[in-house]
């Protein structure tokens, strides 16, 4: 298979590369004569004091550039492909895989498995560990890659052969002792499927999984998310109320255990299951300082609390409280998923009840077009904001949760931009990032 070359994208200008001339278009060949497979053999390469670095012009001519620097000082090179080699996709056939649950007729990029240890340490994504080779092991402890975060579905190796439908899931097993003997901080992920790896199946993975503690630093239990497009599936069910209290209660027995031996709460329940078992969000405290938040772990406490912060310094603005006298109403319309409107709906009572011109209305989006048992606002579509608004007074703007487009993207799932989004709705609308503070000042314009 032919490597990927290198591609320069973009020189930082007066760092080490543009001093000697490196440009956009110039293909990286060695460092040290050593070839580079990806991203992480390329910094690990470029640390020392003295390095030398190949570099191919667009015309064929090759330089052998001679670079001294400071230790761990960087080149200054940005790559057309971040990851600088070719993202590995899934193997598995998950029961509970969302991308399987998705219609047909989407953008490819939607319907790509990811499985790739490296996004783990870059992006956060978690992995099963079934696509990771022994060499993959090898280097993620070489260069010491923390944390790896690990979706383990069930500790029971019988059983994870048969969620992840491979039969080498339950081996894979082994390699997280392997991370845990070299020191490698991990995280965890267990979807939990109704009949499949909970109740007893879910104590015994939390029993086992607590012995990799403290370099397993945190596992989350989050439920399966279930489309309507489920035809020729695994036939699996949602959970009820009843179910989640359950839950909650082995997690919460579990949280007590760990915090007595070791001070930390080590096994968190995503902000689904409270809400689902009409049960009170915990306290800050408990969330051992939020490292589940894109599990959707804490995430709503931590945005009441940022945003309690927020509001009590608004109210201080004087400038701001000056301005509003002379204002008359001001319409604004907030819309998000079914799972965050309560949290939605009681931060922008407060912000009328502290600011008279403020008129705020608050709209859940049903998620017609996966089905209404997906609630979150990150998979929310384009045509489901517009069927549910356009008969709607939306007022001066519109403000949207960031979460609900991709990163770095300008439109939604179902490929329908911002713009096309406004120019339907008359609206203007705003992408308001995930912080309270920054709830409060797109409502505010501050």
């Amino acid at each position: 298979m032919k490597k990927m070359e290198h591609i320069v994208k973009k020189v930082e200008k007066d760092s080490i590369a543009w001093e000697m001339e490196i440009e956009p278009g110039d293909i990286l060949l060695k460092i040290n004569n050593e070839e580079i497979e990806d991203i992480f053999d390329y910094q690990y390469l470029i640390q020392d004091e003295y390095i030398e670095v190949l570099i191919k012009k667009p015309d064929g001519e090759e330089w052998l550039l001679e670079i001294d620097k400071d230790e761990q000082e960087d080149l200054g090179i940005e790559f057309e492909n971040g990851l600088m080699d070719e993202y590995r996709s899934c193997h598995n056939k998950c029961i509970f895989c969302f991308i399987d649950q998705m219609p047909k007729g989407m953008r490819d990029t939607l319907y790509f498995k990811d499985d790739d240890s490296r996004l783990s340490f870059l992006q956060g994504n978690y992995v099963t560990l079934t696509n990771m080779s022994d060499k993959d092991v090898e280097r993620i402890i070489k260069y010491h890659l923390a944390p790896i975060n690990i979706s383990f579905q069930t500790m029971n190796p019988e059983l994870r052969c048969k969620m992840l439908h491979n039969r080498f899931a339950g081996e894979a097993l082994k390699k997280v002792q392997l991370f845990y003997d070299a020191g490698i901080e991990m995280n965890g992920q267990i979807v939990l499927c109704k009949g499949v790896n909970d109740k007893k199946e879910l104590e015994y993975s939390i029993e086992q999984l607590i012995q990799y503690h403290p370099y397993l630093q945190s596992v989350s239990v989050v439920p399966v998310g279930l489309s309507k497009y489920r035809d020729g599936l695994y036939p699996l069910e949602p959970f009820t109320k009843e179910d989640a209290k359950e839950v909650l209660e082995t997690i919460h027995k579990w949280q007590n255990t760990m915090y007595e031996q070791y001070g930390t709460h080590f096994i968190h329940a995503s902000d689904e299951w409270y809400l689902l078992a009409e049960e009170e969000l915990p306290k800050e405290e408990r969330y051992d300082g939020y490292l589940q938040l894109e599990n959707g772990v804490g995430m709503l406490t931590l945005l009441k609390n940022e945003f309690a912060q927020a509001l009590c310094e608004a109210k201080k603005n004087s400038a701001y409280q000056k301005k509003t006298e002379t204002l008359s109403k001001r319409r604004i319309t907030l819309a998000t998923g079914k799972l965050a409107y309560q949290t939605i709906l009681d931060m922008a009572e407060q912000m009328m009840k502290a600011f008279d011109d403020l008129d705020l209305q608050v709209v859940a989006i049903r998620n017609d077009f996966f089905g209404e048992r997906i609630t979150v606002s990150g998979l929310l579509t384009g045509q489901d904001l517009i069927a549910q608004l356009k008969d709607l007074s939306l007022g001066e703007k519109l403000l949207l949760p960031q979460n609900i487009l991709r990163s770095g993207e300008n439109y939604f799932l179902d490929d329908i931009t911002v713009p096309e989004l406004e120019e339907t709705l008359q609206v203007k609308v705003d992408i308001v990032k995930s912080s309270g503070q920054d709830f409060v000042d797109s409502i505010l314009n501050i």
